[in-house]
Protein backbone atom coordinates (compact mmCIF):
# COMPACT_ATOMS: atom_id res chain seq x y z
CA UNK A 1 0.00 0.00 0.00
CA UNK A 2 1.30 3.45 -0.95
CA UNK A 3 2.37 5.35 2.17
CA UNK A 4 3.69 8.91 2.10
CA UNK A 5 5.56 8.60 5.39
CA UNK A 6 7.33 5.39 4.32
CA UNK A 7 8.27 6.99 1.01
CA UNK A 8 9.65 10.08 2.74
CA UNK A 9 11.70 8.01 5.18
CA UNK A 10 13.22 6.17 2.21
CA UNK A 11 14.30 9.59 0.92
CA UNK A 12 15.73 10.68 4.27
CA UNK A 13 12.86 12.83 5.57
CA UNK A 14 11.78 12.41 9.20
CA UNK A 15 8.60 14.45 8.77
CA UNK A 16 6.28 15.67 6.03
CA UNK A 17 7.87 18.79 4.45
CA UNK A 18 6.20 21.90 3.09
CA UNK A 19 5.59 21.83 -0.69
CA UNK A 20 8.03 24.55 -1.70
CA UNK A 21 10.89 24.83 -4.20
CA UNK A 22 13.61 23.77 -1.75
CA UNK A 23 11.67 20.66 -0.77
CA UNK A 24 11.19 19.81 -4.44
CA UNK A 25 14.94 20.14 -5.01
CA UNK A 26 15.76 17.85 -2.09
CA UNK A 27 13.12 15.29 -3.00
CA UNK A 28 14.33 15.13 -6.60
CA UNK A 29 18.02 14.73 -5.73
CA UNK A 30 17.45 12.20 -2.97
CA UNK A 31 15.09 10.20 -5.15
CA UNK A 32 17.74 9.84 -7.86
CA UNK A 33 20.29 8.82 -5.25
CA UNK A 34 18.04 6.40 -3.38
CA UNK A 35 15.95 4.64 -6.03
CA UNK A 36 17.77 3.21 -9.03
CA UNK A 37 16.86 3.03 -12.68
CA UNK A 38 16.96 -0.58 -13.87
CA UNK A 39 15.56 -1.82 -17.18
CA UNK A 40 16.66 -5.44 -16.80
CA UNK A 41 13.12 -6.66 -16.15
CA UNK A 42 11.37 -4.17 -18.42
CA UNK A 43 13.26 -5.20 -21.56
CA UNK A 44 11.95 -8.75 -21.15
CA UNK A 45 8.31 -7.69 -20.89
CA UNK A 46 8.13 -4.67 -23.24
CA UNK A 47 5.60 -5.17 -26.03
CA UNK A 48 4.79 -1.53 -26.84
CA UNK A 49 4.03 1.80 -25.20
CA UNK A 50 0.32 1.17 -24.72
CA UNK A 51 -0.85 1.26 -21.10
CA UNK A 52 2.73 1.19 -19.83
CA UNK A 53 2.24 4.43 -17.89
CA UNK A 54 -0.80 3.06 -16.04
CA UNK A 55 1.21 1.40 -13.27
CA UNK A 56 -0.19 -0.42 -10.27
CA UNK A 57 0.93 2.21 -7.75
CA UNK A 58 0.65 -0.01 -4.68
CA UNK A 59 2.53 -2.94 -6.21
CA UNK A 60 5.18 -0.67 -7.71
CA UNK A 61 5.59 1.15 -4.40
CA UNK A 62 6.10 -2.12 -2.58
CA UNK A 63 8.65 -3.41 -5.11
CA UNK A 64 10.71 -0.23 -5.45
CA UNK A 65 10.36 1.83 -2.27
CA UNK A 66 9.87 -0.96 0.26
CA UNK A 67 11.81 -3.86 -1.26
CA UNK A 68 14.50 -1.86 -3.06
CA UNK A 69 14.05 -2.96 -6.67
CA UNK A 70 14.92 -0.61 -9.51
CA UNK A 71 12.41 0.68 -12.03
CA UNK A 72 12.07 2.40 -15.40
CA UNK A 73 10.75 5.89 -16.16
CA UNK A 74 7.07 4.96 -15.94
CA UNK A 75 7.55 3.32 -12.54
CA UNK A 76 9.78 5.92 -10.93
CA UNK A 77 8.06 9.01 -12.36
CA UNK A 78 4.64 7.52 -11.63
CA UNK A 79 5.49 6.96 -7.98
CA UNK A 80 7.10 10.38 -7.63
CA UNK A 81 4.09 12.05 -9.25
CA UNK A 82 1.83 10.42 -6.66
CA UNK A 83 4.11 11.52 -3.83
CA UNK A 84 4.30 15.11 -5.05
CA UNK A 85 0.53 15.24 -5.51
CA UNK A 86 0.00 13.93 -1.98
CA UNK A 87 2.33 16.64 -0.67
CA UNK A 88 0.32 19.35 -2.42
CA UNK A 89 2.28 20.08 -5.60
CA UNK A 90 0.60 20.84 -8.94
CA UNK A 91 2.00 18.02 -11.10
CA UNK A 92 1.45 17.09 -14.75
CA UNK A 93 2.68 14.21 -16.90
CA UNK A 94 4.96 15.02 -19.83
CA UNK A 95 6.11 12.79 -22.70
CA UNK A 96 9.50 12.90 -24.36
CA UNK A 97 11.65 11.24 -27.00
CA UNK A 98 15.36 10.54 -26.80
CA UNK A 99 17.89 11.12 -29.56
CA UNK A 100 19.01 7.76 -30.95
CA UNK A 101 22.53 6.89 -32.12
CA UNK A 102 21.52 7.66 -35.73
CA UNK A 103 20.82 11.28 -34.77
CA UNK A 104 17.02 11.02 -35.00
CA UNK A 105 14.58 11.36 -32.13
CA UNK A 106 12.45 8.38 -31.16
CA UNK A 107 8.66 8.31 -30.75
CA UNK A 108 7.24 11.18 -28.71
CA UNK A 109 5.79 8.90 -26.06
CA UNK A 110 8.81 6.70 -25.34
CA UNK A 111 9.79 8.53 -22.15
CA UNK A 112 7.62 9.75 -19.29
CA UNK A 113 8.48 12.47 -16.81
CA UNK A 114 6.72 15.26 -14.92
CA UNK A 115 6.47 19.00 -14.58
CA UNK A 116 5.56 20.99 -11.49
CA UNK A 117 3.98 24.44 -11.49
CA UNK A 118 4.98 26.29 -8.37
CA UNK A 119 4.83 29.99 -7.47
CA UNK A 120 4.36 31.06 -11.07
CA UNK A 121 7.20 28.94 -12.45
CA UNK A 122 7.27 25.63 -14.31
CA UNK A 123 9.84 23.05 -13.28
CA UNK A 124 10.96 19.96 -15.18
CA UNK A 125 11.03 17.01 -12.81
CA UNK A 126 12.53 13.70 -13.91
CA UNK A 127 13.56 10.93 -11.50
CA UNK A 128 13.07 8.18 -14.11
CA UNK A 129 15.94 8.78 -16.52
CA UNK A 130 19.05 6.61 -16.24
CA UNK A 131 21.29 9.50 -17.24
CA UNK A 132 23.31 11.41 -17.69
CA UNK A 133 20.79 14.10 -16.94
CA UNK A 134 19.82 16.72 -14.38
CA UNK A 135 19.95 15.84 -10.68
CA UNK A 136 17.72 18.66 -9.48
CA UNK A 137 14.59 20.17 -11.06
CA UNK A 138 15.14 22.53 -13.99
CA UNK A 139 13.16 25.71 -14.60
CA UNK A 140 11.51 26.26 -17.96
CA UNK A 141 13.64 29.21 -19.01
CA UNK A 142 15.93 30.34 -21.83
CA UNK A 143 18.74 30.80 -19.34
CA UNK A 144 21.56 28.26 -19.07
CA UNK A 145 21.33 26.43 -15.74
CA UNK A 146 24.20 24.80 -13.88
CA UNK A 147 24.25 21.77 -11.60
CA UNK A 148 27.23 19.86 -10.23
CA UNK A 149 29.65 20.89 -12.95
CA UNK A 150 27.20 20.40 -15.86
CA UNK A 151 25.28 23.00 -17.85
CA UNK A 152 21.71 22.66 -19.16
CA UNK A 153 19.71 24.64 -21.69
CA UNK A 154 16.43 24.43 -23.60
CA UNK A 155 16.39 25.01 -27.35
CA UNK A 156 13.54 24.96 -29.89
CA UNK A 157 12.82 22.28 -32.50
CA UNK A 158 9.52 23.20 -34.13
CA UNK A 159 6.82 22.67 -31.53
CA UNK A 160 9.24 20.80 -29.29
CA UNK A 161 11.61 21.90 -26.60
CA UNK A 162 14.99 20.15 -26.67
CA UNK A 163 16.78 19.71 -23.37
CA UNK A 164 20.54 19.82 -23.88
CA UNK A 165 23.36 19.07 -21.48
CA UNK A 166 27.06 19.89 -21.54
CA UNK A 167 29.73 18.36 -19.31
CA UNK A 168 32.98 20.11 -18.39
CA UNK A 169 34.58 18.77 -21.57
CA UNK A 170 32.66 18.38 -24.82
CA UNK A 171 29.81 19.88 -26.80
CA UNK A 172 26.13 20.31 -26.02
CA UNK A 173 24.27 16.99 -26.30
CA UNK A 174 20.53 16.35 -26.40
CA UNK A 175 18.97 14.62 -23.42
CA UNK A 176 15.49 14.48 -24.96
CA UNK A 177 12.86 16.62 -26.66
CA UNK A 178 9.31 17.22 -25.48
CA UNK A 179 6.23 19.37 -25.81
CA UNK A 180 5.08 21.25 -22.74
CA UNK A 181 1.67 19.63 -23.00
CA UNK A 182 0.08 17.99 -19.99
CA UNK A 183 -0.67 14.35 -20.77
CA UNK A 184 -3.02 11.85 -19.21
CA UNK A 185 -2.46 8.14 -18.70
CA UNK A 186 -5.04 7.44 -21.42
CA UNK A 187 -2.76 9.10 -23.99
CA UNK A 188 -0.76 5.88 -23.97
CA UNK A 189 -3.81 3.64 -24.55
CA UNK A 190 -3.42 3.55 -28.33
CA UNK A 191 -0.34 3.04 -30.49
CA UNK A 192 1.44 6.32 -31.24
CA UNK A 193 3.97 5.04 -33.73
CA UNK A 194 4.06 1.29 -34.20
CA UNK A 195 7.03 1.45 -36.59
CA UNK A 196 9.12 3.27 -33.98
CA UNK A 197 8.01 0.84 -31.31
CA UNK A 198 9.37 -2.01 -33.38
CA UNK A 199 12.68 -0.20 -33.72
CA UNK A 200 12.80 0.29 -29.96
CA UNK A 201 12.07 -3.37 -29.31
CA UNK A 202 14.67 -4.52 -31.82
CA UNK A 203 17.46 -2.13 -30.86
CA UNK A 204 17.36 -0.16 -27.63
CA UNK A 205 15.87 -3.03 -25.67
CA UNK A 206 17.72 -5.82 -27.46
CA UNK A 207 18.90 -7.48 -24.30
CA UNK A 208 21.12 -4.62 -23.05
CA UNK A 209 20.13 -3.65 -19.52
CA UNK A 210 20.38 0.01 -18.57
CA UNK A 211 20.99 0.92 -14.94
CA UNK A 212 21.64 4.26 -13.31
CA UNK A 213 21.75 6.13 -10.03
CA UNK A 214 22.83 9.58 -8.90
CA UNK A 215 25.74 10.11 -6.55
CA UNK A 216 26.29 13.12 -4.33
CA UNK A 217 27.89 15.11 -7.17
CA UNK A 218 27.20 13.11 -10.32
CA UNK A 219 25.88 9.86 -11.71
CA UNK A 220 26.68 6.25 -12.50
CA UNK A 221 25.18 4.99 -15.78
CA UNK A 222 25.72 1.34 -16.71
CA UNK A 223 24.72 0.27 -20.22
CA UNK A 224 25.38 -3.43 -20.45
CA UNK A 225 29.00 -3.52 -19.21
CA UNK A 226 29.84 0.04 -20.29
CA UNK A 227 30.10 2.29 -17.23
CA UNK A 228 29.80 6.06 -17.51
CA UNK A 229 30.83 7.93 -14.37
CA UNK A 230 30.03 11.63 -13.97
CA UNK A 231 31.87 13.41 -11.15
CA UNK A 232 31.37 17.19 -10.82
CA UNK A 233 30.82 17.40 -14.57
CA UNK A 234 33.84 15.28 -15.49
CA UNK A 235 32.94 12.14 -17.44
CA UNK A 236 34.86 8.89 -17.77
CA UNK A 237 33.87 5.72 -19.61
CA UNK A 238 35.20 2.20 -19.29
CA UNK A 239 34.08 -1.33 -20.00
CA UNK A 240 33.77 -3.70 -17.05
CA UNK A 241 35.45 -6.90 -18.19
CA UNK A 242 35.84 -8.57 -14.82
CA UNK A 243 32.66 -10.35 -13.76
CA UNK A 244 33.12 -9.64 -10.07
CA UNK A 245 33.67 -5.94 -10.70
CA UNK A 246 30.62 -5.78 -12.96
CA UNK A 247 28.43 -7.47 -10.37
CA UNK A 248 29.79 -5.13 -7.70
CA UNK A 249 28.89 -2.04 -9.74
CA UNK A 250 25.39 -3.39 -10.40
CA UNK A 251 24.97 -4.01 -6.67
CA UNK A 252 26.22 -0.53 -5.84
CA UNK A 253 23.83 1.11 -8.31
CA UNK A 254 20.82 -0.84 -7.08
CA UNK A 255 21.68 -0.33 -3.39
CA UNK A 256 21.33 3.45 -3.49
CA UNK A 257 21.62 5.72 -0.51
CA UNK A 258 19.27 7.90 1.47
CA UNK A 259 21.73 10.78 1.81
CA UNK A 260 22.13 13.87 -0.33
Amino acid sequence: MFEVETYLRRLGFSEVPAPDAETLRLLHKRHLMSLAYDSSHFIKSFTGFRNVVDIDVDATFRAIVVEGAGGVCHDLSGLFRRLLTELGYDVSILAASQRWPNGQFGPDFEHTFNCVRLDGETWLVDVGFAGPSYLEPLRMTEEVQHQFGCAYRLTADGSHHVLERRAVVGDWRSVYRFELTARSVSDWDSPQDTASEEIVKNSLFAGTALRGRATDNGQLVLTGRRLLTVDDGHESIRTLIDKAEFEGVVKDILAGTGNG
